[in-house]
C-alpha cells in the first residue's frame, strides 16, 4: 500500500473512512459512529479537496482504500521526553508517585547531561514522529542546574526536527521554587527567550494563592501561555485545579492555560466538583488527562491489594460545561510509567477503554487532534480539510472497533503528501546510556 502513494504530483485516496468531528466542512452521510466514506485529493503536499465519496469515480485513476480510516495526524499536547527511557537504569521501586519523583530526581541529579538528554530525546521524537504525531509538547524539569542545560537541549531539538515535528516546550518545577523571587524571573525571561510556555506544578501549600499570583505575573510580563501540573493525588483536600481558575480570574489572565492529570476531582463531594468546574469554564482553562500514565500510578496500595480507582479526571462532565478537554502521552518509559512509546493510538485506545469515550464516540477523536491543536495554537493542525497540509495517518480498521483492538502497527503515515520510512528506533541504541 504504501508503494501506491506517489512521491509527488497529484493523487487520489478514494473510499476512505472520515470522522465528523475531525473534518470540518464535509457534506455527507455520517453513520452513528460519525464516519463517512469520502476522497482525499492531494496535490503538491497539500490536500486541495475533501469530498463525499462517489462510486462512479472509483475507476478514475483513484487509490480505491476500500473504507479504512484515515485521521489526521496526532497532537500530543502532555509529554516528558527529557524523563524518557531512564527506566533500565532508574526503575521506579515501587510503583508509587514518591517512588518516581525521588528516583527521577537522583537521576537528573547523576546523569542528565545536555548529551544525555539530547540522545533520549531524539529517540523518542524518532519514535512519536514513526506513530504519525506532527505535534509535541514537552515538559522540561527546570530546578537548578537542570533549566542551564536542558533548554539549549530543546532549542537544538526543535531546529533538528522543525518540518516533521512542531515541537513546544514548558518549564516544570515545583509551585515553592515560585518563592525564590529572582531566580524565578530569570527562568520565566529564560522560557520567554526560547518561545515556551511558563509552568508549575502545583501543592496545597499555604502561600499558594500567593505563588499562583506571581506565577500569573510573570506569564503576564512576558506574554505567555501557562501550563499547570494539578491534584495528581487521590487527596480529596488538594483542590489547586479549583484555586488556578480563581487566579485566572481574579488576574484577568488572556493567554491560554492547559491543566494536567486533576485526578483528586474525581474524589470529592458533588457540589465542590461543580463549584470548581463552573470556575474552570468561566477561566476559559483546558485539561488534559493522562489515562496510562495515571492508571499506573494512582491508588497503587503498599499492601498489594487491588487499585479501586482509575486516577483519571472528569472529562465528561468537563466537555458537557464547554471545557477543552485532551488526552496525551505523558511520561515514557520513566519512573512515573514503566511503558509507553508515544503512540497516541495507543493513548485513544486506552483513553476510549478507561474514560469510556464511546456510546457515543461523539467528537472524543477531537481530544488527541482538534482540541490540543487548539490549546497549542497551531493553525491547520488536527483535522483534514481543504488548504491544509497533506499530514495525516491511514488505518486498516474501518470501524472503530476494528481501529481499536489492534495496535495497528503497519498503519501509514504520510507527511507533506509523501509516505514517511516508519521504522522506529531499536532500544539497543540507548545501551551505552544505561551503564556507569
Amino acid at each position: 500500500m504504501t508503494s501506491q502513494i506517489p512521491d509527488s504530483g497529484q493523487f487520489v485516496l478514494g473510499n476512505v473512512r472520515l470522522h465528523r468531528s475531525l473534518t470540518p466542512g464535509l457534506a455527507a452521510t455520517f453513520d452513528t459512529d460519525g464516519f463517512a466514506l469520502a476522497d482525499i485529493t492531494v496535490a503538491n503536499g497539500n490536500i486541495s479537496g475533501v469530498a463525499a465519496h462517489k462510486k462512479s469515480k472509483a475507476s478514475s485513476g483513484a487509490i480505491n482504500l476500500a473504507g479504512r480510516i484515515v485521521l489526521p495526524c496526532f497532537v500530543d499536547c502532555h509529554t516528558h521526553i527529557d524523563k524518557g527511557h531512564i527506566w533500565p537504569r532508574k526503575p521506579n521501586p515501587d510503583g508509587t508517585f514518591m517512588g518516581a519523583l525521588n528516583a527521577t530526581g537522583a537521576d537528573r541529579a547523576a546523569r542528565w547531561s545536555a548529551e544525555d538528554v539530547a540522545k533520549r530525546m531524539d529517540f523518542s521524537l524518532r519514535s512519536a514522529y514513526a506513530h504519525g504525531t506532527k505535534a509535541l509538547r514537552t515538559h522540561l524539569d527546570s530546578v537548578p542546574p537542570q533549566e542551564e542545560i536542558s533548554w539549549p537541549v530543546f532549542e537544538a531539538m526543535r531546529e533538528k526536527w522543525r518540518g516533521r515535528i512542531e515541537l513546544q516546550a514548558a518549564c516544570l518545577l515545583g509551585i515553592e521554587g515560585v518563592r525564590d523571587t529572582k531566580w524565578f524571573e530569570r527562568l520565566a525571561k529564560r522560557v520567554a527567550a526560547a518561545k515556551g510556555v511558563l509552568g508549575v506544578v502545583t501543592y496545597m501549600v499555604p502561600d499558594l494563592e500567593v505563588l499562583l499570583d506571581k506565577v500569573f505575573a510573570e506569564a503576564i510580563k512576558h506574554g505567555l501561555d501557562l501550563d499547570f501540573h494539578a491534584d495528581e493525588t487521590d487527596d480529596v483536600a488538594a483542590i489547586s485545579l479549583k484555586k488556578i481558575a480563581e487566579a485566572a480570574l481574579w488576574n484577568g489572565f488572556e493567554g491560554n492555560i492547559l491543566v494536567g492529570h486533576c485526578c483528586s476531582l474525581a474524589r470529592q463531594p458533588d457540589l465542590d466538583v461543580l463549584d470548581t468546574l463552573d470556575k474552570v469554564a468561566k477561566a476559559g482553562l483546558a485539561v488534559v488527562s493522562l489515562p496510562m500514565c495515571n492508571l499506573y500510578l494512582q491508588d497503587r496500595r503498599a499492601d498489594l491489594t487491588t487499585p479501586r480507582w482509575r486516577g483519571v479526571t472528569l472529562l465528561h462532565e468537563m466537555k458537557a460545561r464547554g471545557i477543552p478537554v485532551a488526552v496525551a502521552s505523558d511520561n515514557t518509559r520513566d519512573p512515573f510509567y514503566a511503558y509507553g512509546d508515544l503512540d497516541m493510538l495507543e493513548v485513544y485506545r486506552m483513553a476510549t477503554r478507561i474514560l469510556h469515550f464511546d456510546h457515543p464516540v461523539g467528537d472524543w477523536p477531537q481530544t488527541v487532534a482538534a482540541t490540543p491543536a487548539k490549546v497549542m495554537r497551531l493553525d491547520g493542525a488536527g483535522t483534514l480539510t481543504a488548504g491544509g497540509s497533506a499530514d495525516f495517518i491511514i488505518f486498516k480498521g474501518r470501524s472503530w472497533t476494528e481501529l481499536l483492538s489492534r495496535p495497528e502497527s503497519d498503519r501509514i503515515v504520510v507527511r507533506d503528501g509523501k509516505a514517511i520510512d516508519r521504522q522506529l528506533p531499536d532500544y539497543a541504541e540507548l545501551d551505552e546510556l544505561m551503564v556507569d
